[in-house]
């Protein structure tokens, strides 16, 4: 029985840096993956033509949509399970995880009407779009729409065995996933070894086939593997009060990142107002980006169990060297990034087959927006915080001043000087109004919370 328990237990014992490296790398190297795949997904899109890679980009908001409600729910199940954990609280963490995966059923129901009764809307409304880009996307968003529910049980599962330490079980589910989706791309879209071509249809039943896959293994590491969850209805019921609970940490975290889809929505009209070109290269620079920051992603995934398992738990030190450390990672990783795009972003775009247009727009681009991520990580990071201690309502307001209040009226107000050059700016100005919004948030809280010994 103590060999069971130990995966949790080591979030309150092994050394901090030891800890955080152990549960960060896995997650680290599977959201790269995953994040590659996205990278790949484009790739194999553009060299069917600019308008297929432009229909991916313009779908892309409703894909943010999709991760911000099934990752925000997961935010919620795993720092409520990880401080339920910490206290030594078995029972409620496994009410925890089932009624989490309950909402998170909840949420793909959503998502599948949206595919059925709304795809075909949201790009009619979509003005000064040829009609080829227009009914592919709407091909596009209704596959992985209608079969988004391996996206959102991937997502709770892998959460629930990162809640436990089980970093390297949910590497092995992101990777197969992602590497599915890698291979079947290509067959798919282009119609290799005897399969029908699909043009862009095929980028989207590859890649909810490789997240299916990714949400089977899943279910199984954790029914076989994670035994501080005991999976039962029966013995867990449904509790709307529990259900209350997680949706309090989950709701702000959904709205923060659902808020990237009125940016992208705002964003895309603008620069539609240019030339579809400049939309796709927003694309191109949000694939690029996440390559970037998934490293941070996943260092912020695990930093928040072990944050709230020690704030459960009342260690303090431990909680306060796991923050630093995690500052520490962010930063040097996001400078890395930013030295790699600044260095080399015409070879960047020549991975999308760039037409001289696009390299005209994408190049300058992507040295500009490229400027704000080690801001960005920061920011992420502090966000992280304050959903592991509880305040993630923070997160909410640091996003909303960033993405509505700043960056889109930003955009449009550059955008009236004629240059499409100029908007870009809007993106680093929004950032540094963020680090200003977080750093006065994380100072309250940490007077209020981290300081504070006898928590």
């Amino acid at each position: 029985m103590e060999k069971k328990a130990s995966s949790s237990q080591k979030m309150g014992t092994m050394k901090e840096g030891k800890l955080l490296f152990s549960m960060a790398m896995p997650m680290i190297i599977a959201m790269l993956v995953q994040s590659l795949y996205n990278v790949v997904d484009s790739i194999f899109v553009a060299q069917i033509s600019e308008n297929a890679l432009t229909a991916v980009s313009l779908a892309f908001p409703i894909q943010v949509l999709m991760i911000a409600v099934s990752v925000g729910l997961g935010v919620g199940i795993n720092a409520i399970l990880a401080k339920r954990l910490g206290a030594g609280d078995g029972k409620k963490a496994s009410s925890v995880a089932m009624n989490g995966i309950f909402l998170i059923f909840l949420g793909y129901l959503l998502f599948l009407a949206f595919g059925l009764f709304g795809a075909k809307a949201f790009f009619q409304m979509q003005k000064g779009i040829p009609q080829d880009i227009r009914d592919g996307g709407t091909v596009y968003i209704q596959i992985c729409t209608v079969f988004s529910f391996g996206l959102f049980f991937q997502v709770v599962f892998e959460r629930l065995l990162q809640a436990t330490g089980r970093t390297m079980d949910s590497l092995i589910t992101q990777g197969t996933g992602a590497i599915i989706n890698i291979i079947l791309d290509p067959i798919l879209i282009f119609g290799w070894f005897g399969f029908p071509k699909m043009g862009i249809a095929g980028a989207a039943v590859a890649t909810v086939i490789g997240q299916t896959v990714a949400c089977i293994i899943a279910l199984f590491m954790n029914i076989y593997r994670n035994k501080e969850i005991e999976f039962s209805f029966r013995k867990h019921p449904l509790s709307w009060a529990m259900m209350k609970i997680i949706l309090v940490i989950s709701i702000p975290s959904i709205a923060m990142q659902a808020l990237g889809t009125v940016m992208c929505l705002g964003m895309n009209s603008i620069l539609l107002a240019f030339t579809p070109t400049a939309t796709a290269v927003f694309g191109i620079y949000f694939k690029v980006q996440s390559v970037a920051f998934m490293p941070v992603f996943g260092l912020n995934n695990a930093m928040v169990p072990i944050v709230a398992y020690n704030y459960g738990a009342k260690q303090h030190d431990r909680m306060v060297k796991t923050i630093k450390l995690s500052m520490i990672g962010t930063v040097s990783m996001m400078l890395v990034g930013t030295l790699v795009i600044q260095l080399i972003p015409d070879q960047i775009m020549m991975l999308f087959d760039a037409t001289p247009e696009m390299m005209k727009i994408g190049v300058p681009a992507l040295r500009i927006l490229s400027i704000g991520f080690g801001v960005a990580g920061v920011c992420i990071m502090m966000s992280g915080v304050f959903q592991a201690l509880g305040n993630a309502g923070y997160s909410l307001i640091a996003s909303f001043i960033r993405q509505i209040i700043v960056l889109l009226p930003a955009a449009k107000l550059l955008s009236m000087t004629g240059s499409v050059e100029n908007v870009w700016w809007s993106i680093p100005m929004s950032e540094l109004t963020s680090l200003v919004v977080c750093g006065f948030f994380y100072w309250r809280i940490y007077k209020n919370k981290i300081k504070v010994k006898t928590l």
